[in-house]
Formats: C-alpha cells, sequence, structure tokens
C-alpha cells in the first residue's frame, strides 16, 4: 500500500472514531447540564454541549453538496455563521430581559420544520425551535457561570437519570451501528437539543395565565393549519413533500399534510391541541369556555379528518379517555373503553369486510395497517438475530433493508413501533432503560394531586397519546413535544410537591407567638 494512501485512511479512521467518540462527549455533556451538583457545573456543560453539536455536525456533513457549495464561497458561508451568531445572541439577550418569552416562542415554533440536507439526506428539521432552545440556553446558562453564588440546582430524580441514560446509551450504541451517520444526525438535532430543551422548560415557573397564554398559540396555529389543509383538500394539492404528492396519486383517498411534511404529524399537532381544549371544557365553569371550546374542537376535528390518520385518531381518543377519567371516574371510562374495545373486536371478528380485512390474510392485515405489520415482524426478527445489543441506533432502516431483502421505499423510517425499533437497535439493554423511563415519566405526570389541576391532567393525557401515537407510527425521543411535555409537567409536579410545605410555612409565620 502506498504511504500517501495509508495515511488518508489512518486519518479517516481516527476521524470515524473522533465523531464516534465526539457524540458520547456531547451526550455526557448534556447529561451534566441535569444532573450536575451545582447550577454552574449545569451551566459549563448546557454552554460546552451547546458548542460540541454543530462541530458534529459539520464534521458529518464536511463533504455533502450544501456544505462544499458553502466551503467553495467563504464569505457567505461566514456571513450565514455570523447571521445565525446574532441572531442566537439577540434572542437570548431578548429571552433574559423577559425569560416568560421562552415558553411562548418554544410552542410557537414546535410545528415549523424546515427542509436541510444533511449527510446525503434530505432532513425536515426544527430550525426555528434550534434558534429558540440556543437562545435560551444562553440566557440561561451565561449568568449561572457568571454569577459567584451559586444556587441549589433542581434536584433530578429517576426521570432525570433515564433520560441522560437513554441518550447516552442511543449515542455509545450508534458507535457500532451499520448506519452510523443516521445515529449522529439523531444525537445532533434531537436528542441533544430537545434534553436541553427540557431543562430549560423545567426551570419556568409555570401560572395558569401563562399557560392559556401557550394554548392560545397553540389553538391559533391550529386553526391557521387546518384552514391550510381545508385549501389543499379542496384542490387536491399538496403544498409541500412531492414525495407524498406522487404517493397520493396511487390511493383512493386524499390527504392532507397542511405546512407538515406528513399527514400523521400534522393529526398528531392537532390531536396534542384538541386534547389541551378538552381540557378547558371538562373543568370549566363558565358557559361561555364550554360553547368556545366546543366549536374550536369541531373545527379542528373536521382538520383531523382530512389528515386520515388512523395513529392521530387513537392517540386522540386515548387521551380524552385519559382526561375523563381524571376528570370524572377512572371505573366509568375504564367501563366506556372495554365497551368500545369489545365493539371494535366484534366487527373485526364478525364484520370483517366492512374494514376492508381479510383475516384469513396477512397481506390484507398488512394493508389495513399501512405496511406496519410487515415492518413489525422484520423488526422482531432483527431483534431476535441480536437481542442483547441490538444493531446499534438508527439503523433499522439500513439494517432492515438489506436483511429482509425489500426495497429501499419500503424502509425508509423505522418500524413504526416505537418498541420494536428499540428493540431491534440497541437490544435488551436498550429496551430496558425505554421501558424504565416510560414508568418513571408516568410516575412524574401522574404524581399526587393530578387530577386537581386542569394543566397537569392535560399533560398528563397528551402525554399518555403520544406514547399511543409512537406505537403506531415513530419518534419518541426524537420528538420535541414528548420533551416538552416531559418538562413542563415536571415543573408542575415540583410546584405541586411544594406548595404543602409553602403554605405550611405560610401559616406557622401567621401563628401567634406563644406566651
Amino acid at each position: 500500500m502506498d504511504a500517501p494512501l495509508a495515511l488518508i485512511l489512518a486519518a479517516t479512521e481516527l476521524g470515524d472514531a473522533v465523531e464516534r467518540l465526539g457524540i458520547v462527549a456531547a451526550t455526557l455533556l448534556t447529561g451534566a447540564a441535569l444532573l450536575a451538583p451545582s447550577t454552574r457545573g449545569r451551566g459549563w456543560a448546557a454552554l460546552l454541549a451547546l458548542a460540541l453539536t454543530p462541530v458534529l455536525l459539520v464534521a458529518d456533513i464536511w463533504d455533502s453538496s450544501p456544505l462544499v457549495s458553502l466551503r467553495d464561497r467563504p464569505a457567505v458561508a461566514a456571513g450565514v455563521v455570523v447571521a445565525a451568531l446574532v441572531a442566537v445572541v439577540v434572542l437570548a439577550v431578548v429571552l433574559r430581559r423577559w425569560p416568560a418569552l421562552l415558553p411562548l416562542l418554544v410552542v410557537a415554533a414546535l410545528p415549523f420544520r424546515v427542509p436541510i440536507s444533511a449527510g446525503g439526506e434530505t432532513a425536515n428539521l426544527l430550525v426555528p425551535l434550534y434558534l429558540v432552545i440556543a437562545a435560551g440556553v444562553l440566557s440561561w446558562a451565561v449568568p449561572r457561570v457568571r454569577d459567584e453564588d451559586d444556587d441549589a440546582p433542581f434536584p433530578p430524580r429517576w426521570l432525570e437519570w433515564l433520560l441522560c441514560a437513554s441518550i447516552v446509551l442511543y449515542a455509545v450504541q450508534a458507535a457500532y451501528s451499520d448506519d452510523f451517520g443516521h445515529g449522529l444526525r439523531n444525537v445532533v438535532f434531537f436528542y441533544v437539543p430537545f434534553a436541553l430543551l427540557f431543562g430549560l422548560l423545567r426551570e419556568v415557573p409555570w401560572t395558569r395565565r401563562l399557560a392559556l397564554q401557550c394554548l392560545g398559540v397553540l389553538v391559533a396555529l391550529a386553526v391557521v393549519f387546518v384552514g391550510i389543509g381545508f385549501v389543499e383538500y379542496a384542490r387536491k394539492e399538496l403544498l409541500l413533500n412531492p414525495r407524498l404528492i406522487a404517493a397520493a396519486q396511487y390511493e383512493s383517498y386524499f390527504r392532507v399534510n397542511s405546512l407538515f411534511f406528513d399527514p400523521n404529524i400534522y393529526g398528531r399537532f392537532l390531536a396534542m391541541v384538541m386534547l389541551g381544549i378538552a381540557a378547558i371544557v371538562m373543568w370549566t365553569q363558565r358557559t361561555r369556555d364550554v360553547l368556545w371550546g366546543v366549536a374550536l374542537l369541531a373545527l379542528l376535528w373536521a382538520g383531523l379528518v382530512l389528515s386520515f390518520s388512523q395513529s392521530s385518531f387513537t392517540a386522540l381518543l386515548v387521551g380524552l379517555a385519559v382526561l375523563a377519567a381524571l376528570r370524572w371516574s377512572v371505573r366509568w371510562t375504564v367501563a366506556f373503553v372495554a365497551v368500545g374495545v369489545a365493539i371494535g373486536v366484534g366487527i373485526v371478528l364478525l364484520a370483517p369486510g366492512a374494514i376492508n380485512l381479510d383475516l384469513s390474510s396477512s397481506r390484507s392485515a398488512d394493508k389495513a395497517t399501512s405496511g406496519r405489520l410487515e415492518l413489525i415482524e422484520g423488526g422482531a426478527r432483527l431483534f431476535a438475530d441480536k437481542p442483547l445489543v441490538g444493531w446499534g441506533s438508527g439503523s433499522f432502516a439500513t439494517v432492515f433493508r438489506i436483511e429482509e431483502e425489500v426495497s429501499e421505499h419500503k424502509a425508509t423510517t423505522a418500524s413504526h413501533t416505537i418498541p420494536i425499533t428499540v428493540a431491534a437497535e440497541q437490544g435488551v439493554i436498550g429496551l430496558a432503560v425505554y421501558l424504565a423511563l416510560l414508568v418513571a415519566a408516568l410516575a412524574r405526570l401522574f404524581g399526587g394531586g393530578v387530577r386537581a389541576d386542569p394543566l397537569r391532567a392535560y399533560v398528563a393525557a397528551a402525554f399518555v397519546a403520544l406514547l399511543v401515537h409512537t406505537m403506531l407510527y415513530a419518534a419518541f425521543l426524537e420528538d420535541p413535544t414528548a420533551w416538552t411535555l416531559l418538562g413542563v409537567g415536571t415543573a408542575l409536579a415540583a410546584a405541586a410537591a411544594a406548595a404543602p410545605a409553602a403554605r405550611g410555612e405560610r401559616e406557622a409565620a401567621d401563628a401567634p407567638a406563644p406566651r
């Protein structure tokens, strides 16, 4: 082997090793931002994680066509970098001055995705949300690393430890993945920034007024999105996602996606907003609020119907059942749900033709589940092949295509069932951490006093609905909504736990002094 070629290969291997160590370091820093014993330590860790992730991304896409075009025009590249930094710094100053803007900006940015080419793939990324997170981290962390008075930080519990374990384990298992680039981009685009978002939101002093303002922003966005969806349906034309437009030509029905790149993501957003409105309707005593809420629910339901998102319908129904159980009666809610399930099973068994299902044909079942059955079965076989550590983070699509010998089109996403994806990619180890995380999250959100607080009830119901959606579609920790709900729920649970102690201190202070 020629010496120059050997040097090139050695440099390539060294670069790959640095990238693998880099994403582990980024997740460890992110974990320290949530778990460090001092606020100063958390501030430094958050800043370092924020700085490291774009470096890893640039290293990964260094030879991609978008970056090459920027490298050939250094003045343009420098201008883009400077503009982004200035925008983040200016927004950080604004958030430092008015911290209550952070949650409002977060919920306003949640739905908006921008197509970005990275590593040979085009991903629809939450660029506005990344801007808000970066500015939020700066506004929170910089004063704390400069402050000599190191206040007591938010005390971590099982949920925080398991969230950090999940992202670190994901990064470690990406090191041996057959699609390391996909795993790296998941860490850079999702796990690190959204974990930092969780840390920011759990520090917010949530009030009823702030919560209603956030819901108002979401409702306004949802109404606009539904209006765009109506226009799409009337014209039978989609505004975004050419791949989906081509696929729609072969369907017997037309699915709208509004300004989202997927009808299921659109439907999930509408379901989350509808649950917030439903919580107000269930808990309010004002007739006017009930009438407005019902009208909005009818409008958003019409928008949801046009998405034809089965996973979103199911998630909404489950979320409404959780709200009903928390508001009124767990026993009666379970009874109604049991009756509904029995009716559904009866239809499947007695009249499968009514839902175009042939119970004797696996192909019919696969078609009825939009191809999910084949993906689930293939994912189960992948898990059986490597049950302990899995095939590596982010590798499902690549490995499924190779091992199952199917076309690339059929393996363009994960298994559409998150536990199957986790089991195939991360094995028993990852699956155990995932299940423990679910238990800790539900314990946090359904802690004492949740039934008396409509905001906490909404957060808990929305999280359960999101979990159901991940069982039928995709994206759990890759979805900022999950981290947002956990951050808000953590702040509310902490405030509820501190309320009795604060009330006791006030009563003791007001008590007459002993004579």
